[in-house]
């Protein structure tokens, strides 16, 4: 269950109020020239699977990897002379890091980073690629920030939080900007929701320009503490935050964001890992296009919009992901897919049965990746052999085809699940 936190802090509320569109255009004026503007790509294939019209904004095209450069740089460049002589420090699970990491060495202020010890080693070193100072601590995002506000204390460097901070919030907002500029009768933005800064920004700056587009946060059920704070009517802290959306992976949302949020935002949609995965691989599939867990959620909620031949645009927020992380998530959703299918099954351990089972696969047009024979589980009998087959297959109609076929031949099979 998850813990109740107090209240936000008073100011929070008249923040809100005292933040206009003038702020954030004021902030695509200080990002002129840094930032890409990235441009919207329309997706025939998330639009038929959704029902709405579907337009991509691939921020893991931007500059860094991900949408978070925005942020970091507009609110490091708001610093005085004196604060950038103290240098930032941040936390971050990678993407925000590289952001105030890339911007830190543009506006020529050191930079030091508080990183989870799990974080991917390909964030590790893009942001070290910097010049940031990176110090690894911590199992999660929630340990190394407090790490952080201890090294802040005591070197008196200029925190540069990664979502709740007004600069920050603004600077993710320009993607809104672009987005309305681009497509102008856009009916919806959906956006990826960890701590709520990014969403908060969106919405502000959406909803600032044309009220009447809707602004939709997707979270992942295993770390949806915004709408957990909406629902609960205040700031809580999950028990856990454990998700394939690494980026996203935040037990706390901020007391900002929030605030932010309850006046601006349309809607939180869940999704599960088996959504995101599948989501990851039809982006790859379909549009030859790299993305983190994170980056993908707005995608993995297309089908659980509640309307329909709508323009909405998904926002693939960063792309920034280990190729060994990737290829595991992309064998998963083969396998949620149906496209990687595994089984065992006990033969007489005589000559020509696995012959017979490969002719009965290769029928069904089921491609053989790994077979194992195992003596060592059978126990009744020593003229018997366990037989384990993993095979690409079509989808879950084509496993059905090859379970039914094999029974028709005298074969039972025990189903492996591969995603234990």
């Amino acid at each position: 269950m998850a813990e109740e936190k107090k209240d936000s802090a008073p100011n929070t509320d008249a923040i809100v109020e005292n933040t206009g569109i003038a702020d954030v255009y004021r902030a695509d004026k200080q990002l002129s020239g840094i930032v890409k503007k990235t441009k919207l790509i329309h997706s025939d294939f998330f639009s038929e699977i959704s029902g709405n019209d579907v337009y991509l904004k691939p921020e893991n095209m931007q500059h860094t990897g991900a949408f978070k450069l925005r942020g970091a740089y507009n609110k490091i460049s708001q610093l005085s002379d004196e604060e950038r002589a103290k240098g930032v420090i941040t936390s971050s699970a990678g993407n925000h890091a590289q952001g105030v990491a890339f911007a830190a060495k543009k506006l020529g202020v050191k930079a030091v980073i508080c990183m989870p010890a799990t974080t991917p080693i390909l964030k590790v070193e893009a942001t070290k690629a910097y010049g940031a100072e990176v110090v690894l601590h911590g199992d999660g995002f929630d340990e190394a920030y407090k790490y952080s506000l201890e090294l802040q204390k005591k070197h008196g460097y200029v925190y540069v939080h990664p979502f709740n901070d007004r600069e920050v919030l603004l600077g993710q907002g320009t993607t809104a900007l672009e987005i309305i500029n681009e497509l102008k009768d856009v009916d919806a933005i959906l956006v990826p929701v960890g701590g709520g800064g990014f969403v908060s920004g969106v919405a502000l700056a959406t909803k600032l320009v044309n009220p009447g587009v809707k602004v939709i946060g997707v979270e992942p059920e295993n770390a949806a503490c915004m709408k957990a704070a909406l629902d609960a009517g205040k700031i809580v802290t999950l028990p856990g935050a454990d998700t394939v959306a690494d980026g996203c992976a935040v037990k706390t949302a901020g007391d900002l964001t929030f605030a932010f949020c309850k006046k601006y935002l349309d809607e939180i949609i869940t999704v599960n890992e088996m959504e995101i995965m599948s989501a990851l691989l039809s982006l790859i599939e379909k549009h030859k296009l790299i993305a983190e867990g994170a980056g993908v959620l707005s995608l993995a909620a297309l089908e659980k919009l509640n309307f329909k031949n709508k323009k909405v645009v998904a926002v693939i927020s960063g792309g920034n992901i280990d190729i060994s992380t990737l290829s595991a998530l992309i064998d998963k959703a083969l396998i949620v897919r149906g496209r990687i299918f595994c089984f065992a099954v006990m033969l007489p351990d005589k000559p020509g049965e696995l012959l017979n089972v490969s002719k009965i696969l290769s029928d069904e047009n089921a491609n053989v990746i790994k077979l194992e024979h195992d003596q060592a589980r059978v126990t009744d009998s020593f003229k018997k052999v366990v037989l384990e087959v993993t095979v690409e297959t079509h989808n879950h109609e084509h496993i059905n085809r090859i379970v039914n076929a094999l029974k028709k031949h005298g074969y039972e099979i025990e189903k492996i699940d591969l995603l234990r």
